[in-house]
């Protein structure tokens, strides 16, 4: 396995680990899931230069503008929740309140 794959898989994997056990604020959450963007967003950049293909790909645009837009929703998310709860820790949030 090359090097630069396993630095995009040890990115991801390390971000899907702290996503699954950082869970106590909705920011370290917002976090890890635009680490895990990014580390596909370069896989995805880097795919056809390592195989000397000369046309580039629009997925990896897509998927950094729908990255933008879920971190925007996420920090969106963020504010309204601190705003309406105090803090933003995960555990107060009760979405079967209204």
């Amino acid at each position: 396995m090359p090097l630069m794959h396993l630095s995009f898989y040890s990115a991801f994997a390390l971000s899907c680990l702290g996503l699954a056990f950082h869970r106590a604020h909705l920011i370290s959450a917002l976090l890890c899931l635009e680490s895990m963007m990014l580390a596909m967003y370069i896989a995805l950049s880097t795919w056809p230069a390592e195989n000397l293909t000369t046309s580039s790909s629009l997925i990896p645009l897509l998927m950094l503008t729908f990255s933008a837009c879920e971190a925007g929703t996420g920090l969106a998310m963020l504010v309204a929740s601190s705003r309406t709860h105090g803090s933003d820790h995960l555990h107060n949030l009760n979405l079967l309140q209204c």
